[in-house]
């Protein structure tokens, strides 16, 4: 796949011949003269005077000065500064509010129901709003909605006169979007590694409305009416937005002339998809971002439901192994909370999140992934009692909660929760539970276990347990799964010597299973090879001592046998014989060796 970097000479040859395609028009309309009344600006063209007078302000007075002195100056200078800076929180904080609103508009989902290739079908989830539609539109309005409203009243309330403050500020947020962010973007890439843009076609369509937006906007305020904006002028602008829209969502949707380009089918070999690729796609080139075997849905990505979870679960083991090695010390509930804010933190965010999060951070108010990944946190713990309060259905659904596990090597055993919601949950309820091998293999990491649980009448959970198998063998962090199959239901309590009778065989079935049906449970391995610090980081000794004897200790953990290199650093001190040795060495630890 090839990256595709954004090269700062690139825009700089771009906006050199914007500039100069506008210079050669502002002279041709020189030459030609002007004619016709132009309306007073209040500007004067020809020769700077120097200073001139303060306007009246939209909603406050002028604070007019008669004869300032030196020190009046400085204290209006730090009133004024003081109160735009107040201002500009004050702004930031109803801009926080508005883009927390517009985030939770455009994260809106829906269900909607997939037909795999063999005839089965699965249930998802996708974005109602397109993802190009609501950062051009939501996304836009809430992060440009101050520069709006400020070229909003200084038009209106300057009889649509073009003055200082309204294409200026146009003009400006845009350059320097283009220049010092674009500019940033490309200076912080580390080295070595690459950027990409995500949709080449929505870039290239609104690249090229970016650069007529600049010819519009000169064509207005010099050529078609000086200094005026007229009517059918903002009207006309106006009308370009939707059809900047539509042109960008064609493109993401690839319609009309994409539909003509010539396609290439082949099949997953993994899952047998039929999936489509154009023919004209350069080769190496991510045109747009998405995966190749993978389902589009109103422009957005969709995997299937069970390959999904399945990713889900390796990454989430993934990062609980990291997070294991690199800290031992930390307990079950820290890991978990700290692999949230790892996964929080590597998803793909809307621009109104980093919206969101420049503003609490400069405000004060901290971090939103590590305040959110405490909360999913609590909330994994507290599960149930959300389930509680849900409205019941007819039919009683068993699944696990939570689906996700993790437990110390030496814990003895792990127990796993099953919930009935909905339903009669006056009826006893039956549903059988059996391991699976994951990475962890029966009878070497856990104890194989299967059997039946009974939810009595109005209970709605219940917890069986699982063996788990320590030793003192240090091994990677490894899973196992725990499925559910075979509910059924008790009609009444059987009389003696009677076996139940099963409602199940019914044509609507009362009880069923719901996902998650299969729990995954990690188990932490104990036994690491420890920490290595040394007693004490900073020793004072006299030069008389002879030979110094450091003392490294083992912590966190004292599993097999480990070799720690050493040697001896120059500081202030010279090696060589002149103020210390040079030594170097190794330092072995047996099993259960601390010291």
């Amino acid at each position: 796949m090839a990256w595709l970097r954004l090269q700062p000479l690139t825009s700089a040859f771009l906006h050199f011949g914007l500039i100069t395609f506008v210079l050669f028009l502002n002279g041709l309309r020189a030459e030609a003269g002007t004619s016709g009344d132009v309306p007073n600006t209040g500007q004067n063209n020809e020769s700077c005077s120097g200073s001139s007078d303060c306007k009246e302000g939209v909603i406050l007075p002028i604070w007019y000065p008669e004869n300032p002195s030196l020190g009046d100056k400085i204290a209006r200078v730090i009133v004024y500064f003081v109160a735009l800076i107040y201002m500009f929180l004050g702004v930031s904080i109803i801009a926080d509010r508005f883009m927390a609103s517009i985030e939770v508009i455009t994260s809106q989902e829906r269900e909607v129901t997939i037909k795999k290739p063999n005839g089965e079908t699965s249930t998802t989830t996708i974005r109602v709003w397109n993802e190009t539609v609501s950062n051009l539109t939501l996304m836009a309005l809430g992060s440009s909605a101050p520069e709006i409203l400020l070229s909003l009243i200084e038009v209106c309330g300057h009889g649509f006169i073009a003055g200082e403050l309204g294409p200026s500020t146009i003009v400006g947020s845009a350059a320097f979007n283009m220049f010092i962010i674009i500019g940033i973007c490309v200076y912080v890439i580390p080295d070595g590694e690459t950027r990409k843009i995500k949709h080449l076609r929505v870039f290239f369509v609104t690249a090229a409305w970016s650069i007529f937006a600049y010819i519009w906007l000169y064509m207005i305020l010099a050529v078609f009416s000086p200094g005026v904006v007229q009517v059918w002028e903002g009207l006309l602008t106006l009308f370009f937005f939707p059809v900047c829209v539509l042109l960008a969502w064609v493109a993401d949707r690839r319609l009309l002339f994409y539909k003509y380009m010539h396609k290439k089918y082949r099949a997953d070999k993994h899952r047998g998809i039929i999936i489509e690729t154009e023919g004209d796609h350069p080769k190496g080139i991510e045109m747009d971002g998405k995966m190749m075997n993978s389902h589009f849905l109103d422009g957005n990505l969709v995997s299937l439901e069970g390959k999904e979870v399945d990713e889900s679960r390796r990454e989430m083991i993934r990062i609980l192994k990291d997070l294991k090695q690199k800290h031992p010390e930390k307990d079950l509930d820290q890991l978990v909370e700290m692999a949230n804010y790892y996964a929080l933190s590597h998803q793909q965010k809307s621009r109104a999140f980093y919206r969101i999060q420049a503003t609490r951070m400069m405000t004060g108010a901290g971090n939103i992934l590590k305040k959110h990944a405490a909360e999913q946190a609590k909330k994994a713990s507290s599960m149930s009692e959300v389930h509680a309060d849900e409205p019941e259905d007819f039919v009683s659904k068993v699944f696990f909660d939570p689906c996700s596990y993790q437990c110390l090597e030496n814990c003895g055993a792990v127990l796993l929760t099953v919930v009935r919601k909905g339903g009669d949950t006056s009826k006893t309820m039956y549903v059988d539970y059996k391991t699976e091998d994951g990475s962890a293999n029966a009878g070497a990491d856990y104890e194989f276990t299967e059997g039946t649980v009974v939810l009595k009448p109005g209970e709605t959970q219940k917890e069986f347990s699982v063996g788990i198998i320590d030793d003192d063998i240090f091994e990677e962090d490894e899973h196992f799964f725990v499925r559910l199959s075979n509910v059924r239901l008790e009609e009444e309590p059987p009389e003696e010597g009677m076996p139940p009778i099963v409602l199940n065989s019914l044509p609507l079935p009362q009880a069923i299973l719901a996902s998650p049906c299969v729990a995954t449970v990690t188990i932490l391995d104990d036994d690491h090879a420890g920490i290595f610090t040394f007693e004490c980081d900073t020793i004072h000794v006299s030069e008389s001592i002879g030979v110094l004897e450091v003392k490294v200790l083992r912590t966190s953990g004292a599993r097999g046998t480990v070799i720690v290199p050493f040697r001896t650093v120059e500081g202030t001190a010279k090696g060589g014989g002149e103020d210390f040795e040079d030594t170097y060495g190794e330092l072995e630890f047996k099993n259960d060796e601390t010291v």
